[in-house]
């Protein structure tokens, strides 16, 4: 689906990551596409993004619109003349717009659940709580801080931010074929999060991802960053 250049502001992105089994995650992603693997593990997550005065490239600010959205996202390679590429598959996103909601999928890539997004930021906290329209929830609990998870697959603030500018390139399943949408950064700019609760009803079922084969790994914070959506062909 090929759609204007979008632009707008990114007010504040959380990217709530996890290392997965990729025997599990082979199972939920078409076959166009393959996990990527990071040290043995699929790796997955959650991203959490406000953004504003989103509109067409070209037009002035105050007709650009506001809104909260959630994506689940699945790291991915695939060949592509004769070449890898990577980026993520993106099997779920929800939004506060409804207007995302009834376009989702029409005139914008990928179909959109309405939810309801408690949110409260203050003083470098964040507490999270999305209810989807199908009952689909994400909470989130956490706090700036200074220090990379130590526990961390990635090791480094570095590594886990090189590996997830990667992913500016998604696609979302519409019908039967999959819309692709590349985020351009003006600057890309992350900081860690310590996280105090998680929750995602997605990963946490066991009929899809078997009791102790997603683990909570890191979360990445972006604020305050310009940008662009630019279509991709579809697959």
């Amino acid at each position: 689906m090929m759609v204007p250049t979008i632009h707008g502001y990114i007010d504040r992105r959380i990217l709530i990551n996890f290392t997965a089994d990729p025997s599990a995650v082979e199972k939920i992603i078409p076959s166009v596409f393959r996990p990527k693997i990071y040290k043995g593990k699929a790796i997955v997550g959650i991203c959490l993004i406000r953004l504003k005065g989103i509109k067409p490239k070209g037009l002035p600010d105050f007709v650009g619109v506001n809104s909260e959205n959630g994506a689940h996202r699945i790291a991915v390679e695939w060949d592509e003349n004769g070449e890898t590429k990577s980026g993520v598959y993106i099997p779920r996103r929800d939004t506060s717009l409804k207007l995302n909601s009834l376009v989702g999928g029409r005139l914008f890539p990928g179909k959109h659940h309405q939810a309801d997004f408690a949110v409260n930021e203050q003083n470098g906290k964040y507490s999270m709580d999305i209810r989807s329209s199908d009952e689909t929830r994400i909470m989130i609990e956490a706090n700036e801080t200074h220090l990379f998870n130590s526990d961390s697959i990635f090791e480094t603030l570095d590594n886990a931010s090189g590996f997830f500018e990667k992913g500016d390139l998604g696609y979302s399943p519409n019908k039967d074929k999959f819309d692709g949408l590349r985020l351009k950064a003006y600057r890309w700019e992350v900081r860690p999060l310590e996280v105090l609760k998680v929750k995602s009803s997605f990963f946490e079922n066991e009929e899809v991802f078997p009791q102790g084969s997603v683990k909570f790994d890191n979360a990445l914070l972006m604020t305050n960053i310009e940008h662009e959506w630019k279509s991709e062909a579809d697959k």
